[in-house]
């Protein structure tokens, strides 16, 4: 809620009629009253989930469409300066054919210094394309033909990074299931590569490129700062230099959008330092758009990451079985892409482990089997062990013990395969399962408690779903009275 009671609070007294009429006009009556109680009103959503008569999770989707209308209109007040200059390089050669030289030198100059403020390299080579030909019969040709050669090789070099920029991210997805040593070499030759690129231009569209990378392989591939490089800068200095970018060029779509990314990376930056309080304000502003996050954002930055960091989070704070019915009303339209496979398992699995926390044992099992049967895991095996035992988990609490034979005899067979030197926390983790669903009932609590203490504080794997699973007093009581 905090976001959006932010944003309602900060609206001029002119859009916030305006959104309230046109809520009232649609016949939005419960979204115009939330709106009026946000800005007017100090309620808590307890109290005005009792003033409109809605549960939580009607509430959720209430708040959700009335951050969607809001967003809506404020992006249609936007003077996007992009709309405007591109309708001037649509109507350059109107100008050349109509103008007089000097009236079409002076109107391609100043659309010069527009397109230079914005770093709108495309139209740029337009530009000054036109104003070479304008100047063939003087000495200035050779400088604006210098110009247009520049400003090409500039505009391969953006599109070189946004490719290099996705390529990053979609190998990183497959890194995070592998765990192979060649795929995140991989992953730091395309770092140094996006960085060449970003060092041949003064750019701050190719500084924020960079660094949408560089934050995040800091982060999550190579997290042991003792082996990057000193004169690295600093990840807080670099989150402020792009705010202030932000700032600068409010009116770019782009960095507009871009937004949301360093969001998610101030986020998961407070986060690896442990500074929760200041990670919660960013917490807030991306779960509220986690959906769009997951659809629109795989080219900038790697979504599925933010799913595990919000399990952790409501383990942290104690609120895991909230998440359940929270996700009802933030995934209500959504659709995971299921040609993104790292993404697509990512999601299914986190809707699984947010089932067993609410205990719906069941449709955790139904999220994970219909992941086994619509994606072919065999080129990532210590993954679909992974995914197995979650899924043996769910079938030992349900007690279906013919379902959970066949499957932990099938785990038993692929960590055979795998070495068991390599399988240390799913070997473990299955054996406590075994002794649950065992008939022997002397000590089997004590076993059990004995097996937990064996599970290792933490996996080398990036993709390890089954540490999302606490053995807490209640789960362990569970499994040990069966």
């Amino acid at each position: 809620m905090a976001k959006l009671k932010n944003i309602i609070q900060q609206l001029s007294e002119k859009d916030y009629n305006a959104i309230h009429d046109s809520l009232v006009e649609s016949s939005a009556d419960k979204s115009a009253y939330l709106l009026k109680a946000m800005r007017e009103r100090s309620l808590n959503d307890n109290d005005i989930m009792d003033e409109l008569g809605v549960n939580t999770n009607a509430y959720y989707t209430l708040r959700s469409r009335l951050n969607q209308k809001i967003e809506e209109y404020l992006l249609q007040q936007m003077k996007s300066p992009r709309t405007d200059i591109l309708k001037k390089v649509a109507n350059i050669n109107e100008i050349i054919f109509t103008k007089k030289k000097t009236i079409a030198i002076a109107t391609l100059k100043k659309l010069e210094k527009e397109l230079l403020d914005y770093d709108l390299s495309n139209e740029l080579t337009i530009v000054y394309k036109s104003l070479k030909k304008l100047h063939i019969n003087s000495s200035d040709y050779y400088n604006y033909s210098q110009s247009y050669n520049k400003h090409v090789a500039y505009m391969l070099a953006i599109d070189k990074s946004e490719d290099l920029l996705a390529e990053y991210f979609k190998k990183y997805g497959i890194y995070s299931l592998s765990g192979e040593d060649t795929d995140k070499l991989g992953l730091s030759l395309l770092v140094k590569e996006l960085n060449n690129v970003s060092d041949l231009y003064q750019s701050h569209r190719l500084f924020v490129y960079n660094n949408c990378v560089q934050i995040f392989h800091r982060l999550f591939v190579e997290p042991d700062e003792e082996n990057l490089d000193k004169d690295l800068e600093p990840i807080e200095d670099i989150l402020d230099n792009i705010e202030r970018i932000f700032e600068q060029y409010q009116m770019d779509s782009i960095y507009y959008h871009l937004k949301l990314v360093f969001e998610f990376l101030k986020l998961e930056y407070y986060n690896n330092f442990k500074l929760y309080r200041k990670a919660e304000k960013y917490f807030e502003e991306v779960s509220e758009s986690v959906a769009n996050l997951l659809t629109n954002y795989n080219l900038y930055t790697y979504p599925a990451q933010f799913l595990i960091t919000k399990i952790n989070r409501h383990l942290r704070l104690g609120t895991i079985k909230s998440l359940h019915e929270e996700n009802e009303a933030l995934f209500q339209d959504f659709e995971c892409d299921l040609d993104d496979i790292p993404k697509y398992i990512n999601y299914i699995l986190y809707r699984a482990i947010s089932c067993f926390y609410a205990e719906r044992y069941d449709e955790a099992a139904r999220w994970i089997n219909n992941l086994l049967n619509e994606v072919s895991l065999k080129k990532y095996p210590y993954a679909q062990l992974e995914i197995k035992v979650l899924l043996s988990l769910q079938y030992c609490l349900m007690n279906d013990f013919d379902l959970f034979h066949q499957l932990i005899n099938s785990i038993q067979r692929q960590i055979r395969l795998l070495g068991k030197e390599n399988c240390d926390h799913i070997l473990v983790f299955s054996k406590m399962l075994k002794v649950s669903i065992s008939d022997i009932k002397k000590n089997k609590e004590e076993k059990i408690r004995a097996l937990v203490d064996k599970l290792p504080s933490k996996s080398e794997r990036i993709f390890n779903p089954t540490s999302l699973i606490k053995f807490d007093e209640e789960l362990i009581n569970k499994l040990s009275h069966k």
